[in-house]
């Protein structure tokens, strides 16, 4: 199956790209950022429409996104032109390629802050953010050309971490901190939960839903392992994991918006019965393979 991938310069998308080469796919990436396989912004219509119908991919896996809460805060109408226009671009230029599967990588942050946890599917979507909201608006127009032909389904992930996770990220700021042996910060005392998720089970759904699923429509699936951990609690589990000295700093909320915690975290039955899924990696192994790869990078091991 000949897959293509946007975004694929992006953490998730190079994860991705190769847990699917892995796995006998052919894959084909598109960024705009250099070294992917086609240099190409999602705003450019044109040249979508000119890639895929030289590719002609058997299924599309969207992850081009501006994906950053605080620079789609910052930038509203450039986070809205990207992910909603771009995501309109590229199901434009999908709907003219004979495609089995269209899989777009929404967010857990469109339920907002929930009324009850674990998550399901059903849950009334509460955006908070621009973010949230330009997630909310981009899985309306993947609905709509659902019924137009493109066989959609829309994963609804919680926060994914791994190896080329930013270095901004909060386990990326929490592990370099413990190696470092540095205060670990925690705004609002680290109270908000939430279900912290190796990248590998995303990319383990998404090879289920190529391989084994058949979507008449759209589908919309959680992603995550179905377990909780308070920002305070994976803190010490890092530190924990490292070893380290490391003191926990607390800071009042970053807005007044997050001085409530948030608590949401996943059902992943609807995933586990149409899907067989069953997270690959847990919290503590990986979070151990990315404290490896960060001491690496760190030139500490």
């Amino acid at each position: 199956m000949r897959v293509l991938i946007t975004g694929s310069m992006g953490f998730v998308g190079r994860s991705l790209r190769e847990y699917l080469l892995r796995a006998g796919y052919e894959v084909i990436g598109i960024d705009s950022r250099p070294n992917s396989d086609y240099n190409v912004d999602i705003l450019d219509l044109h040249r979508l429409i000119e890639v895929f119908r030289r590719v002609e991919p058997d299924a599309v896996i969207h992850l081009a996104a501006i994906s950053s809460p605080p620079a789609c805060l910052s930038d509203q109408y450039n986070c809205f032109k990207v992910n909603v226009l771009g995501t309109l671009n590229v199901l434009e230029a999908a709907k003219l390629t004979s495609l089995k599967r269209f899989i777009y990588a929404s967010s857990a942050n469109v339920y907002g802050a929930p009324k009850e946890s674990p998550v399901r599917e059903t849950a009334p979507l509460n955006p908070r953010t621009p973010y949230d909201y330009s997630k909310v608006a981009a899985e309306q127009v993947v609905r709509s050309y659902s019924r137009l032909g493109v066989p959609s389904v829309i994963l609804r992930s919680w926060k994914l971490f791994g190896e080329y996770d930013s270095n901004e990220s909060a386990i990326s700021r929490f592990i370099d901190a413990c190696l470092m042996n540095r205060p670990l910060t925690l705004y609002n005392d680290g109270r908000d939960v939430t279900d912290p998720c190796y990248v590998d089970n995303f990319s383990h759904m998404v090879d289920l839903i190529l391989k084994k699923y058949n979507c008449d429509g759209c589908e919309v699936f959680n992603v995550g392992t179905g377990r909780s951990v308070s920002i305070k609690e994976l803190a010490i589990k890092i530190r924990t994991l490292t070893d380290s000295r490391s003191e926990l700093k607390t800071l009042p909320p970053r807005s007044e918006l997050e001085s409530e915690p948030m608590v949401s975290y996943p059902s992943i039955e609807k995933a586990s019965e149409h899907l067989g899924y069953r997270p690959l990696v847990m919290l503590e192994e990986g979070l151990g393979r990315v404290i490896e790869h960060r001491s690496r990078t760190l030139g500490l091991r």
